[in-house]
């Protein structure tokens, strides 16, 4: 099974090494592309996988990810269609791009799957969102969604959940790195060593993160066994809830959804 990565980025390389990493594809299986030689070769240094600047060698293979920005799927989609056919797997992870949009760009059916994964991939520990178009079978499926959960969790969900996919996780991570800048710099205020702040708060947000899915507990649940009666914390929750901070989340989260339609 040969993987090609079409677009050679941060997160086409946070694939290719949890791919490699998890030894579901060798080095040399995996073709990444990129714009220039200076990307490739920093690719081919980190990973040992085959390098080309030809979009077209790359699309030989068995499943092809376009990891490029969305700005840019025409083009390369134009410059690589009368290659692909319909034995191949297209796997794509750019924001607005829908299957009858992409289908309609390579021109014939053809076998694909729409991705959304997320940076924290970078770590391994990301959540992608996976809708296949009709054309890909029971074992294509399986087959993807293994490689994509070399680098954190995969979910196969309906087309029309990928706008709130997009909100809830593809761009999720911004707000929670605001998230833990503010509550550092709070700390920072009260007299905290930066470096030792970021420490505290991302940790925070790491271990809240975990007992919201390693107990099954409800957040409001987890939320209300820190909250003692007269307590520190409760006094901080109305602090927050007398700000808006749900319904700014939310507004915020609503805003990427809608940008996200209209792409």
């Amino acid at each position: 099974m040969r993987v090609a990565f079409i677009g050679a980025g941060n997160m086409a390389q946070a694939m290719m090494g949890g791919m490699l990493r998890a030894n579901k594809v060798s080095k040399e299986q995996v073709i990444a592309t990129a714009a220039t030689q200076a990307t490739l070769d920093k690719v081919s240094d980190a990973y040992g996988v085959q390098v080309t600047l030809d979009n077209r060698k790359a699309a030989e293979a068995d499943i092809i990810v376009l990891a490029v920005k969305p700005v840019y799927y025409a083009t390369v989609i134009e410059e690589i269609r009368d290659i692909v056919t319909e034995e191949q797997l297209i796997v794509t992870i750019a924001a607005g791009k829908s299957l009858e949009w992409v289908e309609q760009a390579f021109g014939k059916p053809l076998k694909i799957i729409r991705t959304m994964p997320n940076t924290p991939a970078l770590v391994g520990e990301g959540v992608t969102a996976v809708c296949p178009n009709k054309r890909i079978t029971d074992e294509d499926l399986a087959t993807v969604c293994e490689l994509l959960r070399c680098f954190g969790k995969a979910e196969v969900i309906s087309e029309k959940l990928m706008d709130a996919v997009v909100a809830v996780s593809g761009s999720s991570p911004a707000y929670v790195f605001m998230f833990i800048e503010a509550m550092a710099d709070a700390a920072v205020a009260e007299g905290m060593p930066r470096a030792q702040a970021y420490q505290f708060a991302a940790q925070s947000v790491l271990g809240s993160a975990k007992m919201v899915l390693e107990t099954g507990k409800h957040p409001g649940e987890l939320k209300d066994m820190v909250c003692s009666p007269a307590g520190t914390t409760i006094d901080a929750v109305r602090s927050l809830e007398q700000n808006g901070f749900r319904g700014i989340v939310m507004d915020a989260m609503h805003v990427c959804a809608e940008k996200n339609r209209t792409m």
